[in-house]
């Protein structure tokens, strides 16, 4: 049985291929196409996985759509004959329910000359969701959380997932949203692009939650977990709000009302510099969010008794809060995959009509890498096509296509200083760079943020970067001991290392750590274990490979981003590519 995953018609689109109850392949359309979070149908990631998967669009006997435009109906109907939104709200929501329906009629115009002979069964948003956790953990019974903006009519749901079945319990319908407060937040405090809740996130330890009694007025939690919002500050459900969702990056115009300035001040502008008071009200905005969380993440638990727990949903990127889950709840066991919001709908989607077909468990996701690997001639050919350039910037290109040589030599240049493009075998599912499409630096050198901000990633300060650490070694450097191989938790580092590795090390002493094993990861394994035995730590400082684009795909993306910044070194798999006319002092 072949099964074709959609995310379709909303941000991040994506597409995934699972045969006989086995992930295949999967990617984001935004890595074919270069636009962030690119939103409409996913043409371009279709493409791939079916000629990963050797299949045409006639051997697929189901499509999976991570939405379901009937689900929910009766509070649909009956939020509208109570609120009486404004027209254009509603036609906004007919308006996107005709394009989902046309996704089989979109699948034979992308593949001209073929016929799709199976079935498009829609799955309803938050069930795609939980399934793409709870299906593909190694746990046969657990929690299964869903939280985020919203889809089908609801914010979050939640309930048990035991062998094939997943019982959703309770629900949180529209318009109340966890999802919609932190987007809020994230406008009123100048950040207006779609996906920059990580940036009040990584904001939240530099301030102090003195907002909470605001925070208080526009959020209110219930005892069975739910929570409400105050919509009194909020503007989404009763009037249109403009935003731009179709074959591009999302785009949305304020969600929060003017009543909220009223409560905070006014809101921050793009331009204007961040002050203490931003940091209080990031820092309370994820005080507020946790103790949400956590009220509905235990309720769930004291209605089932389980110890395990899946999150997914575009919430469960807030790695802070699910870091501290083990230390502060009785859960003793906690799996976040690699693509927790609407991206991993596509995976969740065909794992639920895989179930639903009667289709046994048996695959676990322990890694990430399920998106498109390039082969020593194209990387060769990506070179050669660039020669005039490469020459230009005084680069020195080294064939090295012993792994062990290649790891020493690039550890020893991380040791150095110098910032590593590390481009290796396939690319990374999910928003996280884990090891593949990297950029890799020492985490030891506490000016290591202000070098990689001015040579290539051009962003604001306060955000932290991420160490990639040997699993074994983890307990050494942490306060707490798990597996997190999709950097989707946020832990505390041991007071004493924290001098060690002051470029990996968060306000808060804090890292949201990858621990990387020689399983899934055999040569950024290689890499790391080199780079300890020329230090004696056991980790690298790793951020995504990318210039404010989504992260490179292909080998000309790797070799372009390199030439236009002042990287030092692009390893593009045995090539190691070492741009001698600038070497840091």
């Amino acid at each position: 049985m072949l099964i074709l995953g959609l995310n379709a018609f909303h941000a991040d689109a994506s597409a995934c291929i699972v045969r006989d109850g086995v992930l295949i392949a999967a990617a984001e359309e935004e890595r074919f196409l270069r636009v962030k979070h690119w939103s409409g149908f996913p043409a371009e990631a279709i493409k791939w996985c079916l000629k990963e998967a050797g299949a045409q669009l006639s051997d697929i006997d189901f499509v999976a759509l991570n939405q379901d435009t009937k689900a929910n109906m009766w509070q649909r109907v009956e939020y509208l004959a109570k609120s009486r939104p404004e027209m254009g709200l509603v036609l906004d929501r007919l308006r996107t329910r005709k394009e989902r329906q046309g996704a089989d009629a979109l699948l034979e115009a992308v593949f001209p000359g073929e016929t799709f002979k199976g079935k498009l069964l829609p799955v309803e948003h938050h069930m795609a969701h939980l399934s793409s956790a709870f299906h593909v953990s190694p746990f046969q019974d657990a929690v299964a959380i869903s939280v985020d903006g919203f889809g089908d009519f609801a914010s979050a749901a939640w309930g048990v997932g035991s062998g094939t079945k997943i019982d959703i319990e309770k629900r949180v319908y529209f318009p109340h949203s966890l999802g919609i407060f932190y987007q809020a937040i994230t406008q009123y405090l100048g950040f207006p692009n779609y996906g920059d809740e990580y940036k009040v996130m990584g904001l939240a330890p530099y301030g102090q939650p003195n907002q909470m009694d605001a925070m208080k007025q526009l959020l209110e939690l219930e005892s069975d977990g739910r929570f409400k919002l105050n919509t009194d500050y909020f503007r989404h459900h009763r009037e249109s709000v403009p935003y731009q969702w179709d074959n591009g990056s999302p785009v949305f115009e304020d969600l929060f009302s003017d009543k909220l300035e009223q409560l905070l001040g006014p809101r921050r502008k793009k331009e204007e510099p961040v002050e203490q008071k931003h940091m209080d009200l990031a820092r309370s905005a994820q005080v507020m969010y946790e103790q949400a969380f956590f009220n509905l993440i235990n309720a769930a638990r004291a209605s089932s008794g389980l110890t395990d727990i899946v999150l997914s949903g575009g919430c469960a990127n807030n790695s802070v809060a699910n870091g501290k889950i083990r230390r502060e709840t009785p859960y003793k066991r906690v799996y976040v995959h690699a693509a927790p919001g609407d991206a991993g709908g596509a995976i969740g989607a065909a794992f639920s009509v895989w179930h639903r077909q009667g289709g046994a468990r048996g695959f676990v996701m322990d890694h990430a890498y399920w998106g498109p690997s390039y082969d020593a001639a194209a990387c060769l050919a990506a070179i050669d096509a660039r020669k005039a350039d490469v020459d230009a910037a005084g680069c020195e290109v080294s064939l090295i296509p012993d792994e062990t040589a290649l790891a020493t030599r690039t550890a020893k240049a991380v040791s150095e200083g110098k910032v590593i493009g590390w481009f290796q075998g396939k690319m990374e599912w999910g928003p996280r760079a884990l090891g593949n499409r990297s950029i890799v630096c020492d985490p030891r050198r506490a000016d290591m943020k202000q070098i990689l901000n001015a040579k290539i990633k051009r962003r604001e300060g306060f955000r932290p970067f991420a160490p990639s650490i040997l699993k074994d070694h983890v307990d050494d450097w942490f306060e707490e001991n798990d597996d997190v191989p999709f950097m989707m938790q946020v832990f505390q580092i041991r007071e004493d290392k924290r001098v060690q590795i002051p470029a990996v090390t968060h306000a808060d002493g804090s890292g949201r750590l990858q621990t990387v094993s020689t399983k899934t990861n055999p040569r950024y394994a290689a890499l790391i274990e080199a780079f300890r035995a020329e230090t004696g730590v056991p980790m690298v400082l790793n951020t995504s490979f990318n210039e404010n684009e989504p992260v490179v795909c292909r080998p000309e993306e790797a070799l372009d981003c390199f030439l236009r910044t002042n990287m030092d070194v692009l390893v593009l798999g045995d090539y190691f590519i070492h741009r001698t006319a600038t070497e840091m002092k």
